[in-house]
């Protein structure tokens, strides 16, 4: 099993919208690919929480593989680059990690 957590630092303001509007969009972005990627096996997105320090990271996504071979299939599949074109164009950084469980 692979673990793909993957944190967004949002722009305070991208296409007329605050980083947490477009947070929530990309929230439902995202939690859709779980109806349409039959191989992802689990996601959560998370938002930071408004009483939360305002350096952290605006957004955090952690979803689970049975493999690395489906991980590299979600990172081309045409859904997620849908996805990953807008959370790019809102977000100004980015960190991830990937790991065996």
């Amino acid at each position: 099993m692979i673990r793909h957590i993957v944190m967004f630092e949002f722009a305070k303001e991208a296409k007329g919208k605050t980083a947490i509007e477009n947070a929530v969009i990309a929230k439902d972005l995202l939690l859709e690919l779980t109806q349409k990627l039959d191989f992802i096996r689990r996601m959560e997105v998370g938002i930071n929480a408004s009483e939360a320090a305002d350096t952290n990271y605006t957004l955090c996504l952690t979803c689970d593989f049975d493999s690395i071979e489906d991980l590299n299939r979600y990172a081309v599949h045409p859904e997620h680059l849908r996805v990953g074109e807008f959370i790019g164009d809102v977000r100004i950084s980015r960190a991830c990690v990937d790991y065996e469980l």
